[in-house]
């Protein structure tokens, strides 16, 4: 008995040794591993990179950008479906444990012993606060040392803050695949649907994903993807949080995912969505754009930007398929499955209907084609393979490009086409109705041009178009490419004229004028469009009208080119324009967007306008830190609601830039053009429109700038290597009537509103071809002409100071009376 005694006491006071002995050991572990351990307080304050959203001005998603695709959601905003799921999946004893789930790790080991050696994955044990501290603390490394730590920071976080904030910390930061981090941006990458629009099986498959996201992918591994999905909603079933009915029908789901594009959202709008991204990069840097989750307001109509690129296109295609078809894009061995070929080759995403295909065999009277193949989201390629036919009236265009052979229609369909030529081809249109199964071929255009609509009393840009492709060429027309103005440039040069004297009825000369450019570079001849006509004495009104290059250089050199650029430099068109007359006929470069801007500011009354494509930023936290509209509004603040205080009243302290009543001359004068002159094609828009015409030398480009008392449209055309468009490219032509189609649909339902009349101008009744007050009982055309106080022509006037070389004045010039072209000069130019 004592033996036994003494035995029981030396366990015991082993045992206590090896107690104390461990805790020490366990205290000491707890010592030196919490000693480096990383202040989870920094919790408190996370700011994760969320990517930045761009909207169009309706609120339409135009474009995300980020590093990783993370929107950050509140707790409060998830749905509860979408949180049991991830419960269900990771951690269902998260709102009752300390951070350590020391009854899941048993449940797990013995899982695990029951399974060893099977093929089945072994249970986590990890909590959701664990993997917290694990994803924003510590490393992936794979050591009994991490573990430990994650289990001490796990402890400590729970001390800290509340389950709801973990819970939310993990939500918005675990990765889920496909360069989705948090559960907003998978919801939006996988099934293209908010959080609170998930179905029971797509919120199972997000909660699936965590473990292991790239074995789980919904193409490549779809099996495997759906087996875990269903038994995360078997896990919800057994927690009581669905229905065995809601759980059944779930199950049953195919597993149908939406790919998400990181490109633009709204069609046709990848050029306006890069500009928006480069003016964001410029203002706050790269971290800001892709990390800082910023919200923009831009200013894009989606519906007139789709109107701007079908038409622009449109215009695009009909001006190259008149120069004729030049041949096949490449060819293809077809034997074998040409449809995995065709995958290989690259093309255009963003000229739908258009699609890439390839000749499979031809005849005189069709050929068959087979469409390019989409890719999965896998990236397999899929294993359809629609053909069509293009018959013999889908090609009728296709005249060959050579000179020589210019003008002989196709007369059957294989002097075009041949078995392997990779191509693009749309649906046939006949009479307004798609022809099933026929298709028309059709060619990338070589021409390429921009366009930009503009709101002139606030600068915003509703609509931009930079090329025919964003995805052939991100190079953005309507604001880099710096081209020629010709014509359009010619109101600068008369809105100088009528601040310093002219009137739209000011009498010039249209004849042959030679300048000497001095320092031997010898003598200018400028000509008109018809080289070798002229009109004699004319109005500027009728100058401007018919785009008279003569009196424009006649004006300039009067004027000063210094007091020109002058204007160039106020309006933006220029910063510094060169004292050549050349300059004078548009001869410098500027873009459709500086052009547009300037035009904006003849449409608003002289007011200076600043273009821009944001009308609000606001960070991550709602706080807006840009806006565009600078106004300030008085009386806008008004605490304690309505008290019959005055209204309020938006101040606008923006520069006059230009004679209210000078600005509406010159808008009078470019109705004219329309109304009668080099753009009378505008006037089927049916609305009041003025405009002007542009054509550069040996025709490289061709411009249009219009617009209405609302809305300022810009346009050219020219190759991106410039050269002539053709002796048949005129500004009138060629570029008015693609502006004239998009106008047309842009104001179809807005009301024929007049140009706005300052006060102070005076409208007076003159004879349209002599700037003369018509006698009683005169024939002729009239027209109401516009003057500023004190300069309307009196009822009679004399032509002063018309000398020859020999100092006399010119009969045939010199009419019994006529205006007084310069104040002070005593020369009619």
């Amino acid at each position: 008995m004592r033996f036994l005694v003494r035995f029981l006491g030396f366990l015991f006071t082993a045992g206590t040794v090896v107690f104390l002995v461990g805790v020490a050991g366990v205290a000491g572990a707890i010592w030196h591993f919490s000693r480096d351990l990383p202040d989870y307080s920094q919790l408190q304050d996370y700011e994760p990179p969320v990517m930045t959203r761009v909207h169009a001005s309706d609120g339409a998603l135009l474009g995300e950008y980020s590093k990783e695709r993370r929107l950050y959601l509140p707790i409060q905003a998830m749905p509860k479906l979408v949180t049991n799921a991830f419960l269900a999946a990771e951690d269902k004893n998260f709102y009752e444990h300390g951070g350590i789930d020391f009854t899941g790790m048993a449940r797990a080991a013995v899982v695990y012993a029951q399974n060893f050696g099977s093929n089945r994955r072994p249970q986590g044990a990890s909590t959701i606060t664990q993997q917290v501290a694990k994803n924003f603390l510590l490393t992936n490394e794979v050591s009994f040392t991490r573990k430990i730590k994650e289990a001490l920071l796990a402890m400590r976080i729970e001390r800290a803050y509340s389950k709801d904030r973990i819970l939310e910390l993990y939500l918005n930061e675990i990765y889920l695949g496909l360069g989705a981090y948090g559960i907003a941006a998978a919801s939006l990458v996988y099934f293209d649907k908010s959080v609170n629009e998930l179905t029971v099986a797509e919120a199972s498959y997000l909660a699936a994903l965590p473990k292991a996201p790239a074995m789980l992918h919904p193409v490549r591994n779809r099996d495997r993807a759906v087996e875990r999905r269903n038994y995360v909603i078997d896990r919800l079933v057994e927690n009581g949080w669905i229905k065995q009915a809601d759980a059944d029908k779930a199950r049953k789901e195919p597993l149908a995912v939406t790919s998400r594009s990181n490109a633009a959202h709204t069609f046709a709008g990848e050029y306006f969505a890069e500009e928006v991204r480069r003016d964001i990069f410029e203002r706050y840097g790269e971290k800001k754009l892709y990390e800082g989750g910023l919200s923009v307001r831009t200013t894009l109509d989606p519906k007139l930007q789709v109107m701007a690129r079908k038409t622009v296109a449109a215009g695009l295609v009909n001006f190259d398929e008149a120069q004729g078809w030049r041949g096949a894009m490449s060819k293809l061995d077809i034997s074998g499955d040409w449809g995995v070929k065709l995958a290989d080759v690259k093309s255009l995403s963003d000229i739908s209907p258009w699609r890439m295909a390839v000749v499979l065999e031809t005849s005189d009277q069709s050929a068959r084609i087979g469409f390019q193949p989409g890719r999965e989201l896998g990236g397999a390629i899929s294993k359809d393979r629609l053909t069509g036919l293009i018959t013999l009236e889908g090609v009728r265009w296709a005249r060959a490009a050579s000179a020589s052979a210019r003008g002989k229609t196709p007369g059957a369909v294989s002097q075009i086409l041949s078995p392997g030529d990779v191509i693009y081809a749309d649906p046939l249109i006949k009479d307004g109705n798609t022809v099933e199964g026929q298709y028309r071929l059709r060619q990338l255009p070589e021409v390429s041009g921009a366009m930009v609509a503009m709101d002139p009393w606030t600068g915003r840009v509703v609509a931009m178009v930079g090329g025919f492709s964003f995805d052939q060429s991100q190079f953005n027309r309507a604001t880099q490419a710096y081209r020629q103005p010709g014509s359009t440039f010619k109101p600068l040069v008369y809105s100088a004229a009528m601040d310093n004297g002219y009137t739209p009825s000011t009498i010039m000369i249209d004849g042959p004028i030679e300048i000497d450019q001095g320092q031997g570079a010898g003598v200018w001849r400028p000509e008109n469009f018809s080289v070798g006509s002229y009109r004699g004495p004319i109005t500027l009104r009728e100058a401007l009208k018919w785009s008279v290059n003569t009196v424009t250089v006649r004006l300039a050199q009067d004027v000063g080119m210094p007091l020109i650029g002058e204007y160039a430099k106020r309006f933006g068109v220029y910063e510094e324009l060169p004292n050549y007359l050349s300059y004078s006929l548009g001869a410098g470069e500027t873009t459709v967007m500086r052009m547009v801007t300037a035009y904006s500011m003849f449409a608003n009354g002289g007011r200076r306008v600043k273009p821009t494509l944001i009308d609000r930023i606001q960070d991550r936290y709602g706080r807006t830190i840009f806006k565009h509209d600078a106004r300030e509004c008085r009386g806008c603040d008004a605490p304690g609601g309505w008290k019959n205080q005055p209204e309020p009243q938006l101040v606008d302290r923006r520069e006059q830039v230009l004679d209210s009543m000078t600005a509406y001359q010159i808008t009078s004068m470019l109705e004219g053009v329309v109304q009668g002159g080099t753009a009378s094609v505008m006037r089927e828009v049916g609305k009041p429109i003025a405009g002007k015409t542009g054509t550069t030398s040996d025709g490289k480009d061709v411009w249009f700038i219009g617009f209405s008392s609302d809305l300022v449209v810009g346009l050219y055309l020219g190759y991106d290597k410039p050269r002539s468009l053709g002796r048949a490219a005129q500004g009138g032509h060629t570029a008015a009537p693609i502006v004239k189609e998009f106008m047309k649909l842009a104001l179809a339902d807005k009301p024929a509103t007049p140009f706005k009349i300052p006060a102070g101008i005076r409208l007076v009744r003159l004879d349209a071809k002599s700037g003369m007050r018509p006698a009683p009982g005169e024939g002729g055309r009239t027209i109401l002409e516009a003057f500023k106080p004190g300069t309307a022509p009196p009822d009679n006037y004399s032509l002063v100071g018309v000398t020859d070389q020999d100092g006399r004045v010119p009969q045939e010039i010199s009419p019994d009376s006529g205006n007084i072209v310069r104040p002070g000069t005593g020369r009619l130019y």
